[in-house]
């Protein structure tokens, strides 16, 4: 072995190592704070004598996190959820004070509603759904036969939570806390390089396909793995949530520009393959600027300094370039193509410089109020697959309320407790089953754990710093499988079964037969939970959700065809990342269903933007009347046809594309129009997209060019 190879090998060692220990170090790290934050909580509980001090401890361990700001996040929409829950059990126990059945189809249906509307988030505004469901059902389940008590359940609930809440965020947010803001700005940087970089490297012209549809992917997570991240941050850190706005800014440029290098990318695409090549190398050379422009470091710390200027004079040697180039072409075709390009290149320098300016903006050091546009990101959601799980939910409430009243079980309130925190816990995600069953072992695991702990430990010792000591094995091995992310389910079951089932109490008590009857209640509930998945399965990952989300992608087109102009722009971008995330994540990456879904977004992204960019133009320089009835045809039948494709459909849309471009040209004053729709027409034609599985029999290939 040479010495070279030697030398290489030992600095890879030490850093496979170096990052082993700091994972390491990273996983006791949390350990540490979430059982400090256990104990202390219940320690807190007990000295001022709240009613169930175990309810403040299991909090402790609902929002354990790694990083500080997402502990923070998800204890503000606890506490919100909460108190929506804790003022639904009381609403609920008023109006239906003295009829239990009907108390517990009203909870059922509340309960239904909460977990419905947490799978219309993606974030821990979805957990607030779910905390309103459940403590619900905590705070009046328990008074059922005792309305007028149900205000101080509600207090003693809303005590307990608000005190495990404080706690943890206390601690995760001074003993060596891990800053999501540090993650969010880093994640910002990434998104920046990385996309200038790939718009740099990609001055050569012609991007493949494939290639394309990769970056896409990229870019769309990026997108929403940022705005995740910001709603977040905004929690635990002044200057996250100052910046907002300018990173939801930031966010949409992104989107904007990234759709727009994507479109001329494909339109060079297009005229290689159609053996275009003098419009195609001409745009090549016209676009080489921005190339040379980004030829330098590509870091947000240097995008004031120098890559600002140097994106100004490059839009300024484009525009002054742009005439000559055109000389060079004679051919009317190839005129109207690099008309169209150059448009279009026009549209992506602006969208960088503005991306770039933003970029500039969130490095300064005090941020001005009101400087940055308000914008929003909008989500894609699906209301239908929020009325599966509110049905499945209420109906799984009503059976075991049903059976609990039928029965008169003593435990089965407590086992409709834990069916209703597991039914909407698990109801946003794409696989419930078994992370229902996962949850439920580690919670037989933590139960049985609790007997012994329980009846062999706990009765042996006396004193809470003792208590801490007994208690201490049996719970630090879930609360370590909490931190890995193939164990998670397992650790936290392991972790709130022990807990639960010990009902830590000033007084505590000892009682198997209560113990045993307690804990088969709690793996009823459980198992109920599960069971309500396989009865009515989830949305959420099915074949049948994915069609509605592709069908909703592609009816993006119709809301840029016909939806109002103000906002439209963010909202069809963000609306589409969010789509384009929601269905790769629940899609086997390379399979058909992959492919075509992103073969779907590259044409919506490309054919929404150019009909809205074309909107704005009709309103900025007006329309003769004569000529707004065919472009008005030309923007319903695309709407109709991406809503619905099918051959028929495709046909009206291309022929009245076609009929608009030759409507146009008879109008002076409107050329500007043209561009738009060239660009909508040579998508339509592009017999390498999506759209060549409706087109005629016929080849189309020469019309790609020849299209007027």
């Amino acid at each position: 072995m040479s010495a070279s190879t030697a030398s290489t090998r030992v600095p890879l060692t030490r850093d496979v190592l170096a990052n082993t220990l700091r994972e390491e170090a990273s996983v006791w790290l949390f350990v540490a704070k979430t059982l400090t934050a256990l104990f202390v909580a219940g320690w807190i509980a007990m000295r001022v004598d709240l009613p169930a001090p175990s309810t403040a401890m299991i909090t402790t361990l609902i929002v354990a996190n790694r990083q500080s700001g997402l502990v923070l996040a998800k204890s503000f929409y606890r506490t919100l959820g909460t108190f929506a829950g804790a003022f639904g059990a009381i609403a609920i126990m008023a109006t239906f004070p003295q009829q239990r059945d009907l108390l517990l189809v009203a909870l059922s249906l509340w309960i239904g509603l909460c977990a419905g509307g947490a799978t219309l988030y993606r974030n821990f505004k979805a957990y607030a759904f779910v905390l309103a469901g459940y403590t619900a059902a905590i705070v009046a389940i328990p008074v059922i036969d005792n309305p007028p008590g149900v205000f101080d359940s509600a207090v003693a609930r809303l005590s307990e939570v608000l005190l495990g809440v404080l706690v943890s965020g206390v601690i995760s947010d001074v003993v060596f806390p891990s800053r999501m803001r540090d993650v969010l700005r880093r994640t910002a940087r990434d998104q920046f390089a990385h996309f200038l970089g790939f718009v740099r490297d990609s001055v050569g012209g012609a991007i493949p396909r494939e290639s394309m549809e990769k970056a896409h992917l990229r870019f769309v997570r990026a997108s929403v793995t940022l705005e995740d991240l910001r709603s977040s941050v905004i929690f635990a850190d002044a200057d996250a949530r100052a910046r907002s706005n300018q990173m939801r800014l930031f966010n949409q440029r992104f989107m904007a520009a990234s759709t727009s290098f994507q479109s001329l990318h494909h339109l060079i695409n297009r005229l290689k393959r159609a053996r275009r090549d003098r419009a195609a190398d001409t745009l090549i050379q016209l676009y080489r600027p921005i190339g040379e422009a980004l030829d330098a470091p590509i870091e947000a710390g240097s995008a004031a300094r120098i890559l600002l200027p140097r994106l100004t004079a490059a839009r300024d040697a484009i525009a002054s370039s742009r005439a000559a180039l055109r000389a060079t072409l004679d051919d009317a075709h190839d005129l109207r193509d690099f008309d169209t390009g150059a448009s279009l290149l026009r549209r992506f320098v602006d969208e960088l410089h503005d991306y770039v300016d933003t970029a500039v903006a969130l490095q300064a050091p005090r941020v001005i109020a009101g400087s940055a546009e308000r914008v929003r990101f909008d989500r894609g959601n699906d209301f239908v697959g929020a009325g599966i799980a509110t049905l499945r939910t209420t109906l799984a409430m009503l059976a075991l309320g049903v059976y609990w009243i039928e029965s008169a079980w003593p435990q089965g309130g407590g086992a409709m407790l834990n069916a209703t925190i597991f039914a909407g816990l698990f109801a946003t995600i794409p696989n419930p089953t078994r992370a229902t069953w996962e949850l439920t072992w580690g919670y037989f695991i933590g139960m049985v754990l609790g007997f012994v702990c329980n009846f062999f430990v706990l009765t042996q010792l006396e004193g809470y710093g003792l208590l801490v000591a007994g208690v201490f094995p049996f719970i630090v091995v879930g609360v370590m499988l909490m931190a890995s992310p193939r164990w998670a389910g397992l650790g936290l079951g392991w972790a709130l079964g022990l807990v639960y089932i010990l009902a830590f109490k000033n007084t505590q008590t000892y009682d198997p037969a209560h113990f045993i009857n307690d804990a088969v209640a709690q793996i009823v509930g459980l198992l109920a939970a599960a069971v309500s998945f396989i009865v009515i399965p989830p949305a959420i990952g099915s074949a049948w959700l994915r069609r509605r989300q592709l069908a909703r992608l592609r009816a993006q087109v119709a809301l840029a065809a016909e939806a109002p102009l103000p906002g439209l722009r963010h909202r069809f971008e963000s609306v589409n990342h969010d789509l384009v995330s929601q269905i790769a994540a629940q899609t086997e990456p390379g399979s058909s269903d992959s492919r075509a879904l992103f073969a779907w977004a590259l044409a919506v992204h490309e054919t929404g933007r150019a009909l809205i960019e074309l909107r704005h133009d009709m309103v900025r320089r007006g329309v003769p009347s004569t000529l707004k009835p065919y472009l008005d045809a030309a923007l319903r039948s695309l709407a109709r046809f991406y809503e619905k494709p099918e051959a028929p459909g495709y046909l009206l849309a291309r022929d009245a594309v076609a009929t608009a471009i030759a409507s146009v040209g008879e109008h002076d004053g409107s050329a500007h129009l043209i561009e738009h729709l060239h660009l909508v027409r040579m998508a339509l034609l592009d017999g390498e997209s999506i759209l060549a599985a409706y087109m005629p029999d016929t080849p189309l290939s020469k019309e790609i060019v020849h299209a007027t």
